[in-house]
C-alpha cells in the first residue's frame, strides 16, 4: 500500500509537469495528501460550514489575539485541516496537541453549521497558549504579528511529521563538491530543513529567501538559504502621505552596500571585503504574509509609522523579487490585520475575504465592508494566497 501510495503521489507530480527528483514526499504526509486528493475529487465531502460571521470576546487586551486568529481561520489550507483534525494522524509526537485541540476548538466554532454562537470566548486557548508560551502571561497589549509568529511555531512544534530528534544518519549529506545550479544548492537546504521540520503550517506558511553577497574585489558570489514565515518589509521614508507595497519590497530587496568591517568573510579571499548583498525569494509560500514595519525603536522610545501603504486586491506578482527569469508569481489578498491607536494605546482589528465579499472583524463585533474600505494607514499585517495557475509548469 506504501509503495502504491507514493507511486500515485509521484505520478500526480509528474503530472503537473514538476521535476521529481526535486519533490520531496515523506511516508507520514501521504496519509493527508491522498486525503487532501479524494476531498477535492468528491465534491459531496466538502467541509460543511457555517457564515463565520462570528466575533470573539476581548478578555483583556486581547484585541491582538483576537485579529489573528480570525485570519488565520480564513487560511483555508489551515481551517479545513483543522475541523478535519488530519493532525491527529498526521503528527509524530504521541503527546496531546494540546494547544493545537484549543486552536481547532476556537474555529470549530467560528464556523459551525448551526450558527449557535455570534461570540466566541477565546479563553481555554489564550490560556493553552500562555502555558506554552510564558512570555504572553499577563493581561497586556501584545504585538500582532510577535503573536502570530510564536503561536505559528509553537503549532507548528505540535504538530510536526518529524520527531523532535532525527535519528542518527537521517540527515543529509552535505554535498562533497559544490552544485554548479544555484536551485539545486536551495534544493538541498530545503530538504535538510524537512528532514526536522515538516508539518502543515511549514506547508502553507514556509517559504526560502536567498541572501546573496558579492565580493568587490574578486567578484565571486556566495549565497545562503533561510525559512521564512512571514516578510517583514520597511516602510520608505519620504515625504508625502502614501506609499506602495512594491516600493516597499523594491527597499526590501535593494542591493545593501558593505564596508569590509561590516561584511562577512569572502569564501576565496578569505578575508573580509567590501561587498554588496541583496534578498530574495527562493520558494515561493502557498501563503506569504506580509508585516508592514510600521514600529521603529531608537535608544530611548518607540514611534509608530502612519504612512498609507497602498496595496494589491488581487495580482500582486512577487516573480521580480524570485530567482531570475521564474516569470510571474501572482497573490491574492484575503486578510488584513489593522492597528489603530499609538504605540502605547493601540487597538487590533482584522478584514477577512468570504464568498460573499468583505467582513471586518473588531473583536465581537462583525460587520460587511466594500472592498475599497480596505486600503488604510492602519493596515499592519497582509494574508495572500498563491494564484497557483500563475506558476510555470
Amino acid at each position: 500500500m506504501e509503495n502504491s501510495c507514493e507511486a500515485l503521489c509521484r505520478s500526480l507530480v509528474a503530472h503537473n509537469g514538476l521535476q521529481s527528483e526535486s519533490v520531496d514526499i515523506s511516508q507520514s504526509v501521504l496519509y493527508t495528501s491522498l486525503m487532501g486528493l479524494l476531498l477535492v475529487a468528491d465534491k459531496k465531502a466538502d467541509i460543511p460550514l457555517g457564515s463565520g460571521q462570528v466575533g470573539l470576546r476581548n478578555i483583556g487586551n486581547t484585541c491582538f489575539l483576537n485579529s489573528v486568529v480570525q485570519c488565520l481561520s480564513h487560511t483555508r489550507g489551515l481551517r479545513d485541516y483543522c475541523l478535519t483534525k488530519a493532525y491527529l494522524q498526521d503528527k509524530h509526537s504521541k503527546q496531546e496537541p494540546v494547544l493545537m485541540n484549543a486552536f481547532t476548538q476556537v474555529l470549530s466554532r467560528l464556523w459551525h453549521t448551526e450558527g449557535r454562537d455570534t461570540v466566541v470566548n477565546p479563553s481555554r486557548f489564550y490560556s493553552a497558549f500562555k502555558e506554552a508560551v510564558p512570555y504572553f502571561s499577563g493581561y497586556s497589549q501584545q504585538d500582532a504579528q510577535e503573536f502570530l509568529r510564536f503561536l505559528l511555531d509553537r503549532l507548528h512544534t505540535e504538530i510536526n511529521r518529524r520527531p523532535a530528534k532525527c535519528p542518527p544518519g537521517t540527515d543529509t549529506a552535505e554535498p562533497k563538491h559544490k552544485c554548479f545550479r544555484l536551485s539545486e544548492q536551495a534544493a538541498v537546504m530545503w530538504k535538510k530543513h524537512l528532514q526536522r521540520d515538516d508539518s502543515r503550517i511549514v506547508d502553507l506558511f514556509s517559504g526560502q529567501l536567498r541572501s546573496s553577497l558579492h565580493c568587490s574585489v574578486c567578484s565571486h558570489y556566495s549565497n545562503t538559504f533561510d525559512v521564512f514565515c512571514d516578510l517583514s518589509l520597511p516602510i520608505p521614508k519620504r515625504s508625502g502621505d502614501k506609499v506602495s507595497l512594491k516600493e516597499c519590497l523594491d527597499l526590501f530587496s535593494q542591493v545593501e552596500k558593505l564596508d569590509a568591517e561590516n561584511a562577512p568573510l569572502c569564501e576565496r579571499c578569505c578575508r573580509r571585503t567590501a561587498s554588496t548583498k541583496r534578498l530574495t525569494i527562493q520558494r515561493f509560500p502557498k501563503v506569504i504574509v506580509i508585516h508592514l514595519n510600521r514600529f521603529t525603536t531608537s535608544r530611548y522610545s518607540i514611534s509608530k509609522s502612519t504612512v498609507c501603504v497602498t496595496f494589491p486586491i488581487n495580482n500582486l506578482d512577487l516573480g521580480p523579487y524570485g530567482p531570475v527569469d521564474c516569470g510571474p508569481v501572482l497573490y491574492n489578498l484575503y486578510a488584513v490585520c489593522y492597528h489603530s491607536g499609538t504605540v502605547n494605546m493601540g487597538h487590533y482589528t482584522a478584514c477577512c475575504q468570504k464568498e460573499d465579499g468583505w467582513w471586518y472583524y473588531n473583536d465581537s463585533s462583525v460587520q460587511q465592508v466594500p472592498v475599497d474600505q480596505l486600503q488604510s494607514s492602519q493596515a499592519y499585517v497582509l494574508f495572500y494566497q498563491l494564484n497557483n495557475s500563475s506558476l510555470r509548469k
